[in-house]
């Protein structure tokens, strides 16, 4: 993006109410996150990620976006299941509610990529608590997953590639699938909620007083990181073979990889490192017996090929010797007074007990468009999610849209489907119709 639009784009962020979720001002709200999510990956992969980040603290939309961030969250727990469940619900496309279930993951991701800068995480001020809470619940569901069906996660997430845009344009998709979405992206959400509660980690002298006890204590997120090193949710056995998720997809690690440290498991680990290490951190921690318990575990994990990766770890190794031979210090018992998050309850409180008039509501102004505000909307689509720009983000090659080979042809009316050969593209043709015509 050029500097000015960006610029506009920034300043164009604002808060939305959760009535108004998928209506036509919260989708341009949309649109300018997407844009700025992708404009913030490929400037980051140049190294020139500087102007976003400046932005963003300047004109002070940090807080906006955590706002936004945890009004998708409630609207996916508390109005999504009851619009699943309307009888009268027929939509002649689902990519509007497609849209609202991706913009949590397009706001955390943008998170993610501009967190890392110290700068940004000073100018969330008191909503940082907020996304320490989102982070704590994220992580949650991630143990609670890993430790519920280890066996089944790759199984439950790997496979079926979400169904395109255009796809989901041209025809409803039932609300089981939408709900099977769903759940693939709170995956993806969660690995990018640890990232950024990482980057928080790196810069505690810069948070708020109660961030750090609201961490240590209200939380125990150490105690939480213990479980997401013991279980590891992005790996899993499957027919004898190793799989990890990296990069969106599950991968067959070969055995004489298998002791490599993961991007994730880097980020659980430097996370402990930054919590456990610290002296304020251990002055304030409450390491009683059940804690002392728990990080002592993390020495199973200490091997000479992971420190040989990540050498930080050899402190964490003496930091766990003392421990291991010191008596717990007894609990505190200073009175605090500690500030609260008020995002998450200020949405909870105002719209209590409407959760299906809200609903009603959204069926009625916002996921029943006209053909023609379809067709509308789809231009937009199109111009939002530029395929050249996806193409430059995505890891992989295009894959034919029929049999999954690599592909090199694309419809040259909507050139929004890729195809491996001709005979492909004809088959798929009068699938693929409908959506051609709404994007063409």
């Amino acid at each position: 993006l050029p500097p000015a639009e960006a610029e506009a784009l920034v300043r164009a962020l604002q808060g939305s109410e959760l009535r108004d979720i998928g209506g036509q001002g919260w989708l341009r709200q949309h649109e300018y996150v997407e844009k700025l999510n992708m404009h913030g990956i490929l400037s980051a992969s140049a190294g020139q990620e500087q102007l976003l980040t400046e932005l963003l603290v300047s004109h002070a939309k940090i807080p906006v976006l955590i706002g936004e961030l945890i009004s998708v969250e409630i609207w996916k727990h508390k109005v999504f299941p009851v619009l699943c469940r309307l009888q009268d619900f027929k939509p002649r496309s689902t990519f509007p509610i497609y849209v609202v279930l991706r913009h949590e993951a397009s706001i955390i991701n943008l998170l993610e990529t501009v967190f890392f800068h110290k700068e940004i995480c000073e100018s969330a001020e008191d909503s940082i608590l907020d996304l320490i809470d989102y982070c704590h619940r994220k992580l949650t569901l991630l143990a609670a997953r890993s430790t519920a069906a280890p066996a089944a996660t790759s199984a439950e997430l790997r496979a079926e590639p979400l169904a395109s845009p255009s796809s989901m344009q041209a025809a409803a998709v039932p609300p089981q699938e939408l709900q099977k979405q769903a759940e693939v992206m709170e995956f993806e959400i969660s690995l990018k909620a640890l990232s950024v509660l990482r980057f928080i980690t790196d810069h505690l002298d810069s948070l708020p007083l109660s961030a750090l006890t609201r961490m240590l204590n209200t939380h125990n997120l150490p105690c939480l990181l213990v479980e997401l090193v013991e279980h590891c949710p992005w790996s899993c056995w499957e027919a004898g073979k190793l799989k990890k998720f990296e990069n969106g997809t599950w991968h067959v690690v070969p055995p004489e990889e298998q002791g490599k440290m993961t991007k994730l498991d880097g980020q659980v680990w430097l996370a402990l490192l930054n919590l456990l290490l610290s002296p304020e951190c251990q002055r304030k921690y409450r390491c009683d017996g059940f804690n002392k318990s728990q990080l002592l575990k993390l020495r199973a994990f200490l091997t000479d090929v992971l420190i040989d990766q990540l050498p930080n770890l050899v402190e964490m190794q003496r930091f766990l010797s003392y421990l291991a031979v010191a008596d717990p210090a007894p609990p505190k018992k200073d009175l605090i007074l500690e500030q609260v998050p008020v995002i998450w309850d200020h949405i909870l409180k105002k719209n209590s007990g409407k959760w299906e008039a809200i609903a009603k509501h959204q069926v009625k102004h916002a996921f029943s468009p006209t053909d023609e505000e379809l067709k509308l909307q789809a231009r937009r689509w199109a111009q939002t999610y530029s395929l050249d720009i996806l193409e430059a983000l995505a890891p992989d090659k295009p894959r034919c849209r029929v049999c999954g080979a690599e592909a090199a042809k694309r419809c040259s009316r909507c050139r929004n489907e890729w195809y491996c050969s001709r005979a492909c593209q004809v088959q798929h043709w009068q699938k693929h119709k409908p959506a051609c015509d709404l994007m063409a």
